[in-house]
């Protein structure tokens, strides 16, 4: 066998390891203080004073969260079957996220280090979106210095938009969200699928709402 065809072999096995190394790993979620000052003052005086850093096997952070002190609630609750949160208004701001390596979301689409709003989207129920995951929650991710109206509810397609700035393709960037497994708070737990879900606790007037969403996982299909 030539040197040059044994030599591509090698490498081969050896980003197989890797990959299979990194598909293996954990995370794990803690308890951190309040945003930092990259986040605009008119986001920031609406997040929570304590936020939460997901780690994996070697201590790089993964991503950090900042949950709104106030989780805003729907006039007309969602109670269909495969909606998970339908006590949020479509459009409506949950905190902020931060990335601080480039990274992907659930369509494996690149989203670039840095600041980025969440706010609660429905995956659409047509012929393009169907088995995209079992529940329809979703955690859309715009940049902070696009969205920087925390108390306007956007429609769909103004929050899809926003979105494609974060995504920078014709679909919006997203995280899916998760059925909150166990009563610890934060954690975050592997799933069938082999997602890892961030679990959270926000808070209603109303009362606490507990919340996960897949920070760790790609879309299959």
């Amino acid at each position: 066998m030539k040197p040059r065809r044994i030599l591509t072999l090698v490498l081969a096995f050896q980003l197989c390891v890797v990959l299979s190394a990194f598909g293996q790993g954990s995370y794990k979620a803690d308890a951190i203080g309040a945003a930092p000052a990259d986040v605009p003052a008119v986001l920031q005086s609406t997040l929570d004073a304590q936020g939460v850093r997901v780690t994996a096997d070697g201590g790089s952070t993964l991503c950090e969260v900042w949950l709104r002190k106030s989780l805003p609630t729907s006039a007309n609750p969602n109670t269909s079957a495969d909606v998970l949160y339908g006590t949020l208004p479509e459009g409506a701001f949950l905190g902020v996220l931060h990335f601080p390596k480039d990274t992907t979301d659930f369509r494996s689409q690149t989203i670039k280090a840095g600041f980025y709003t969440l706010r609660y989207g429905l995956i659409p129920q047509d012929g393009n979106h169907m088995g995209v995951n079992p529940s329809r929650d979703a955690f859309v991710l715009s940049p902070v210095s696009a969205d920087k109206n925390p108390d306007l509810i956007l429609k769909f397609e103004d929050m899809v938009k926003m979105s494609q700035q974060a995504s920078g393709t014709p679909h919006p960037g997203f995280l899916v969200g998760a059925p909150v497994n166990g009563a610890n708070f934060p954690s975050i737990t592997k799933d069938d699928t082999g997602n890892w879900n961030l679990q959270l606790k926000g808070h209603q007037s109303s009362g606490d709402l507990p919340l996960g969403f897949a920070v760790v996982g790609h879309w299959q299909g």
